[in-house]
């Protein structure tokens, strides 16, 4: 056989030659019956029990490190636990497998082991391998193992390998499990019902944004990928499930950033006989609840700041959090002309064809979003940017609703929900008029939606919070492409 040159090639080869005297190189019949973790917590609590001869562990991993010596050699093998070391002996495993398997094995390939514990000469707990066996092999060499993958496209593209290599990306995502399974305790503690509702839907509604269209061929009809779970919740409620919520996927055909994939997860969920006043103070428990479950404590560092969930959050509104850190004249609030003239020297992006209300919202993104590191409600936005949310009773132009933001970014979004089926037909028929006016992201009509309302809806408060900024915030790191286990990327041909 003619001798490659590539590694990739050599790995091949090798393979092949394998094959060729008779070894399995893919079998399912080892079964693990130990753990790495489960190994090292009897070496701390009870050592004296361990010997090479009793117990025997039987345990399985993917070959890091390999040290061959001749007729002896020590590998470290992992598994989902952790890393531990494994003597491998020629006398005690045998000639044949250690010369016709073992020694022709590669770093990367997983492995089975039964053995006992000694300590070396240098103090480590190590396996002593009493049976050797190809799990199954790799083909492909994995990167070295002090660097790992570097760049992030690959990274993120190899995610496999990603996690194969670095413990700390493996935490990250260990960690947003426990986010989730923290979030749902939480909930499921208040008697809220998870539910699952579509997504793909007639209509694309429950927020502002693009989604994206797809086609049933039986029924021959248009359908979007879901931009929000909002209006098939509030119809459960409608129905009497007084307290409900959905951990799941919305999908935005819009741009890929730090903080944007369009592919995100989201929690929502709604209370009956409540208002967007209860859910700051569920938000306020919730967070601070989550944090200490994941990280032992509701003190959090976010950047080298320090983030304090367990105290009670700056609640502010928005047109005083432009005054007060925006830099905005009182005196303009209701003048366009000077909003857009002071937009536009603070660099502000906004059009003349805006309404005041959306032109307020442009400002605070921009001007008051940034600074507000320290979790901070944010209340009273225009009607004209809520077109889901109950006005406010003293003031109808504001509706009753709050986003929370965080480090600078927006991580959930809530208000006291339109019940009142005459003013949501309105704010449809407006939302119409503004796509009309070019507007692609306003949201369409939902006669169907309207006519749920008109069975009567209790008084009734939502949030939405996205698990993906929320994972961010308490694993530390500052792209969502590194919380999301596949963000979405460009195809490479």
């Amino acid at each position: 056989m003619e001798k490659t040159t590539d590694i990739l090639g050599q790995r091949k080869q090798k393979n092949e030659e394998l094959r060729k005297n008779g070894v399995n190189l893919f079998p399912n019949d080892f079964r693990v019956e130990n753990t790495v973790k489960e190994i090292n917590e009897i070496i701390e609590n009870a050592p004296e029990t361990l010997d090479k001869d009793k117990p025997l562990f039987v345990v399985a991993g993917r070959m890091m490190a390999v040290n061959k010596m001749g007729k002896a050699s020590f590998i470290r093998i992992k598994d989902r636990t952790g890393i531990i070391q494994v003597y491998v002996a020629r006398d005690e495993i045998g000639a044949d497998i250690y010369n016709n398997l073992f020694k022709k094995l590669d770093i990367g390939d997983f492995v089975g082991i039964k053995g006992g514990m000694f300590k070396t000469r240098t103090g480590e707990w190590t396996i002593l391998a009493k049976s050797f066996e190809l799990v199954a092999k790799s083909t492909r060499p994995l990167p070295e193992k002090f660097k790992g993958l570097t760049d992030p496209e690959k990274r993120y593209r190899r995610r496999y390998v990603d996690l194969t290599m670095s413990q700390e990306v493996r935490e990250i995502f260990i960690k947003r499990s426990k986010i989730v399974q923290a979030l749902r305790t939480f909930l499921m503690k208040l008697d809220f019902l998870e539910v699952e509702t579509p997504m793909m839907q007639p209509i694309a509604g429950g927020a502002e944004a693009t989604p994206f269209v797809t086609h049933h061929k039986a029924l021959d009809m248009e359908l979007y990928l879901r931009i929000a779970p909002e209006l098939f919740l509030k119809r459960l409620v409608v129905g009497g499930f007084e307290r409900v919520f959905e951990i799941n996927r919305n999908f935005r055909n819009e741009g890929i950033s730090t903080r944007h994939n369009p592919e995100f997860t989201m929690v929502e969920f709604y209370q009956a006989y409540a208002n967007y006043e209860d859910l700051m103070d569920l938000t306020e428990e919730m967070f601070a609840y989550i944090a200490k479950e994941v990280t032992g404590s509701s003190k959090i560092t976010y950047q080298g700041e320090i983030i304090d969930f367990g105290t009670s959050w700056k609640r502010i509104n928005l047109i005083e959090s432009l005054v007060e850190i925006g830099g905005l004249d009182r005196a303009l609030l209701e003048d366009k002309e000077g909003l857009l003239k002071f937009g536009e020297e603070k660099g502000v992006k906004i059009t003349k064809k805006e309404k005041i209300g959306k032109i307020l919202t442009k400002l605070f993104d921009d001007l008051v979003e940034p600074k507000l590191v320290q979790p901070t409600f944010i209340t009273g936005y225009p009607v004209e940017v809520s077109p889901l949310s109950r006005r406010n009773d003293k003031d109808p132009e504001f509706t009753e609703r709050f986003e929370l933001f965080i480090a600078g970014r927006e991580i959930a979004n809530g208000f006291s929900e339109l019940n009142d089926p005459v003013d949501q037909r309105g704010r449809f028929e407006q939302q119409v008029e503004d796509k009309k006016s070019g507007n692609d992201e306003a949201h369409p009509m939902d006669t169907d939606y309207i006519e749920a309302l008109e069975y009567g809806m209790p008084p009734t408060a939502g949030e939405g919070i996205g698990i993906d900024r929320l994972a961010m915030l308490l694993t530390d790191v500052t792209s969502i492409r590194e919380v999301i286990l596949f963000p979405l990327m460009k195809h490479q041909n």
